[in-house]
């Protein structure tokens, strides 16, 4: 397996990966905002995507990015992982997860968290390479 950080010439492995997470969560998005979301994780220094691969083909992707924390040193969000149905089960996503881990750490961003839904089959995963904390709940704000 190789992880590494996106490039250009893999918009058109992306774009599928990045689609099948969002039809899964039942997200619909404009084409522009694939489009936005491709620009920021190539330009922004603050944003980082990674491919995941098995014998060259793209299977798996991962958007992050570091931010402050007020009582940490500083914190790296996970905020999509999807890896490709056929792969599941063969390490993909926690290879990806400790790739992000690493990253983070090395760039003083020691605390890596993520949301997920309460039902969803990746559970037994992070439950085994995660912290649960029981009892959070997470809120989002909309006006």
């Amino acid at each position: 397996m190789e992880i590494r950080f996106l490039a250009e010439s893999d918009r058109a492995s992306w774009e599928p990966l990045a689609r099948a997470k969002d039809a899964y969560f039942a997200v619909e998005r404009g084409d522009d905002a694939y489009e936005r979301t491709w620009r920021r994780l190539l330009d922004d220094d603050r944003i980082r995507g990674i491919a995941a691969r098995l014998d060259g083909r793209m299977v798996g992707i991962a958007h992050y990015l570091f931010h402050a924390s007020v009582w940490y040193s500083g914190k790296c969000y996970l905020a999509d992982l999807f890896v490709d149905p056929e792969v599941r089960r063969r390490g993909v996503a926690t290879a990806v997860i400790e790739w992000v881990a690493r990253d983070a750490d090395e760039h003083g961003f020691p605390s890596l968290y993520w949301n997920t839904l309460e039902d969803a089959p990746a559970r037994a995963l992070y439950d085994k390479v995660g912290k649960f904390h029981k009892g959070l709940i997470h809120y989002a704000y909309r006006r």
